[in-house]
């Protein structure tokens, strides 16, 4: 089966603007602008946890994975069936085997919601925990009303070693960025993907290939340049002279050791590889790990098609969810293999569900008024069920959590106040958070 590449708005997702990594040599706000305005963030003290957001772009159909409701009639439950988990009483999808042997790590959300079930605004309002407001446009990249959680991260937190703290793949999401809190908090992007044999990442770190006496030549002529420039103009401008130590130390980033460790996914083991799975989704999850492990704050994963509005369970049997199971288990396993479980907050949802109902083209449609979030590692309890949906999953029967929830938990849990402000450029307060609470039952 062919894997979709659009989503039901028509848009090519991987058309999207890219942001952050591209403008190192060239006119725009690429690394050494990110990191001079990261530096001049002050320190704040800090608990060190990171965060790995794996986003379903399109939705996914959660009453087929971790809600399932097989007593509901046949245009609700389904085509498949549920099996025990390694939580009595948690059973998820046959289709997520070895998803089954971690949900002792994980936990779910059942009664989460939220009142919009349209591509771009959900997406927005699950990247942000704001649902957007007027003038808002899907179609205009960036379009970014609010901080995604990432910058929040960044802006707050700042960089944790020669890395950057916010780092996005396999592509840039139009939600993904910064909105007033600018360049300083914008995502490195990984426009590339890990599961390529020729995988590197652009205008971060050169290819492994490159050598260094390549990279110095490019670093000698940029110094003829500003050379060239003249010593009155640098003088008279310190904003100048800041770019050009930032400049330097994106090459010393691009020739660091530790970054180029962290990017290089070849180093992996084939083993291991092997058990993400050779796809994107698996190796995304991958590189994720190996971000985290080497410092990096937030790694946000973008990973689509889960817009099953045809052919709903070929396309989650046949493609998705065997993707899913090998790449998302692994990553927990992985992670608690080499003691970063603990510190390391794992966030897994789609800007939606899928309708509870199954439609005439055998698939589900959107649906936000009930679906499932899973959260695992960084201080959250493993195997607990928070809330739960009606018969045929339609709506919560309990307490319902929203995007505000989600958000104020997040920065609970990896140190940052939520009741705290930023300012836009005109000196607008906009509180981090947007009234949530802390989903107490997980933490």
């Amino acid at each position: 089966m062919t894997h979709h590449s659009r989503f039901c708005d028509g848009v090519h997702r991987r058309d999207l603007l890219k942001v952050g990594v591209a403008g190192l040599f060239g006119m725009g706000r690429g690394l050494p602008e990110i990191l001079r305005l990261q530096a001049a963030a002050p320190p704040a003290k800090r608990r060190e946890v990171s965060l790995i957001y794996l986003f379903l772009h399109g939705g996914l159909s959660t009453i087929d994975t971790f809600d399932m409701k097989p007593d509901a009639p046949a245009e609700f439950r389904g085509e498949f069936k549920s099996i025990r988990s390694s939580v009595p009483g948690l059973d998820v999808c046959e289709h997520l085997p070895r998803v089954s042997k971690e949900m002792h790590r994980l936990s779910l959300v059942r009664s989460f919601r939220h009142h919009n079930s349209d591509h771009g605004a959900a997406d927005h309002y699950m990247l942000t925990g704001y649902f957007p407001g007027a003038g808002f446009n899907p179609t205009v990249v960036p379009n970014n009303q609010r901080p995604a959680f990432g910058s929040i991260v960044a802006k707050k937190l700042g960089p944790r070693g020669s890395v950057p703290p916010y780092v996005c793949l396999p592509k840039h999401h139009p939600s993904f960025g910064s909105s007033y809190l600018g360049a300083g908090a914008a995502p490195f992007v990984i426009d590339a993907d890990p599961n390529a044999p020729d995988f590197a990442v652009p205008d971060v770190v050169p290819s492994l290939s490159l050598p260094a006496k390549r990279l110095a030549d490019r670093k000698r002529i940029l110094a003829e340049v500003d050379r060239f420039r003249g010593s009155a103009e640098v003088s008279a401008n310190p904003h100048a002279q800041t770019v050009s130590v930032f400049q330097k130390k994106a090459f010393d980033l691009m020739s660091s050791p530790a970054a180029r460790k962290a990017f290089d996914i070849h180093a992996e083991p084939d083993k291991l590889r092997d058990a993400y799975g050779r796809n994107t989704l698996g190796q995304s999850c991958l590189m994720a790990r190996r971000l985290v492990e080497a410092g990096v704050r937030c790694v946000t994963i973008d990973h689509s098609n889960w817009d099953t509005h045809d052919a709903n369970f070929t396309t989650l049997k046949g493609q998705l969810l065997p993707w899913f199971d090998a790449g998302v288990s692994t990553l927990f396993a992985d992670l608690a293999d080499r003691g970063l479980l603990d510190s390391t907050l794992v966030v897994i949802t789609g800007e939606f569900g899928r309708t509870p109902r199954i439609n005439k083209n055998a698939g589900r449609d959107h649906w936000g008024p009930a679906f499932t979030v899973a959260l695992g590692g960084g201080g959250i309890k493993g195997g607990i069920v928070v809330g739960k949906s009606d018969a045929r999953a339609e709506k919560p029967t309990t307490e319902p959590y929203g995007p505000e929830d989600l958000a104020a938990t997040i920065c609970s849990l990896m140190g940052i106040d939520a009741k705290d402000e930023f300012h836009t450029p005109d000196g607008r307060p906009i509180a981090i958070v947007s009234g949530g609470r802390v989903m107490r039952e997980l933490v």
